[in-house]
């Protein structure tokens, strides 16, 4: 797959405050072919079944529901169970209708399976979605030309903690990596585990933001790009250097990091066992609501200023099964999804730490989401997640090396000729 990027001026331009990803490649079918009925409510399958963002998406089908619209039939579904499910889903005989998913490549790889539903009826008709950035735009177009995303919000990454606590332990915000270490040993001084994981149980994909981030910082976003579209190879210098510098700080990690998934890591930070953590907005989903004001987080340390500035800053939003019988519903509430309405009912409904794509939605308008907007407008660069950047089968190759890096640091040689070997089938199947 090709993602065509641009610098952050150009778009970040085009994007406004909308959001950013890569681009979309592939195909899409024109047509919808399918055994399942045309009758009854349509179906939802989401994956965002964190406490608050089930209820803000219970909240989302009520609304749409009382416009006297069709009714949606919502089946929330464990996220890690969503994830390894989602390629049945799609191919199965009679599929849900839309998915709460994201754009990227693992959506290309459904869209060159023709198993998208083709949305340019969607684009063309939707007062919304017309008035959305050519960014945006180009994020949902496949290669074919075919739009094959709806798109609705995006959040950023980056090193969370609780004020309050770095306050108790008279710490501060790094700046630099050697901050960054300074910060870690102050921590480890006082009995506190300074870097939560949560890489454990069904949730070792979180480790992938560590080498995402070190990567971007060390060898820059372009070289992180093509690396994961198999154009260098994880056994090449440039990755060794990325193992070198994390194991500066694997030292500091939560000895139970690799024990623990990211939903209990981030029960440890909020209740201070562990100083920070690098993670997505979307954990603050599981937070209490009375802790949101005290979290904060600050970006990952820069390593070597010559390389230009990147953040993960992913796009959320929803795409349709090919297979559906019921286009016309489909259609209309995916243009209820792109409206500001429906934007804003779900921020409000969940942790609010996500920012909407619709132009005239409004955020949350807390300090936290507006240093958050500030974090992704100031990057040069922005990229998605590992396997949002790659595919979701070649996470399973990271998950692999990295968990064993963290367990054997000392094998990194061993462990990165198997990677590549494993990511070679992937990228020739």
């Amino acid at each position: 797959m090709t993602n065509h990027q641009t610098s952050r001026r150009r778009f970040l331009a085009g994007l406004g405050a909308t959001g950013t990803a890569a681009l979309l490649s592939g195909c899409v079918t024109s047509t919808s072919t399918s055994k399942s009925s045309s009758k009854g409510a349509v179906t939802l399958q989401s994956n965002l079944s964190a406490p608050q963002a089930k209820a803000a998406m219970e909240d989302l089908a009520a609304a749409y529901a009382k416009k006297g619209s069709e009714h949606v039939s919502l089946n929330t579904v464990a996220a890690e169970t969503f994830r390894t499910q989602l390629p049945t889903y799609l191919t199965s005989a009679n599929p849900p209708d839309v998915y709460t998913w994201y754009a990227g490549s693992v959506a290309d790889a459904y869209a060159k399976k023709n198993l998208l539903l083709d949305l340019d009826d969607v684009w063309a008709t939707s007062p919304d979605l017309k008035r959305y950035s050519k960014a945006l735009d180009s994020l949902c177009t496949a290669s074919s030309g075919k739009k094959v995303f709806v798109p609705s919000t995006y959040y950023w990454w980056g090193m969370f903690y609780r004020k309050s606590h770095f306050a108790k332990w008279g710490v501060k915000e790094p700046k630099t990596w050697d901050d960054f270490l300074d910060l870690c040993d102050k921590l480890k001084s006082k009995g506190v585990a300074p870097i939560g994981l949560g890489a454990g149980g069904n949730t070792p994909w979180v480790a992938s933001a560590w080498f995402d981030y070190l990567d971007i910082r060390i060898n820059g976003a372009p070289y992180h790009r093509e690396l994961l579209a198999g154009k260098h190879r994880f056994d090449d210098p440039e990755v060794r250097k990325v193992f070198d510098r994390w194991q500066e700080v694997l030292p500091y990690f939560d000895p139970n990091g690799t024990a623990i998934a990211f939903q209990d890591a981030t029960t440890a930070l909020l209740n201070g066992r562990t100083g920070m953590m690098l993670i997505g907005t979307f954990f603050a989903d599981a937070a209490p609501k009375s802790a949101l004001d005290d979290i904060d987080f600050f970006r990952f340390p820069v390593i070597d200023p010559k390389v230009p500035l990147a953040e993960e800053a992913p796009v959320d939003g929803y795409f349709a099964s090919a297979r559906t019988g019921r286009a016309k519903p489909v259609s209309d509430l995916m243009k209820y999804l792109a409206t500001a309405e429906a934007q804003e009912i779900y921020i409000k409904g969940s942790s609010g730490t996500v920012l909407p794509c619709n132009p005239d939605a409004k955020d949350a308008g807390t300090a936290l989401v507006k240093k958050g907007r500030e974090h992704v407008d100031s990057a040069a660069e922005i990229t998605q997640f590992f396997n949002r950047d790659s595919s979701d089968a070649l996470q399973p190759t990271a998950d692999t090396a990295l968990t064993k890096f963290i367990a054997k640091p000392k094998s990194i040689g061993s462990i990165l000729t198997d990677w590549q070997r494993d990511a070679q089938k992937i990228w020739s199947a």
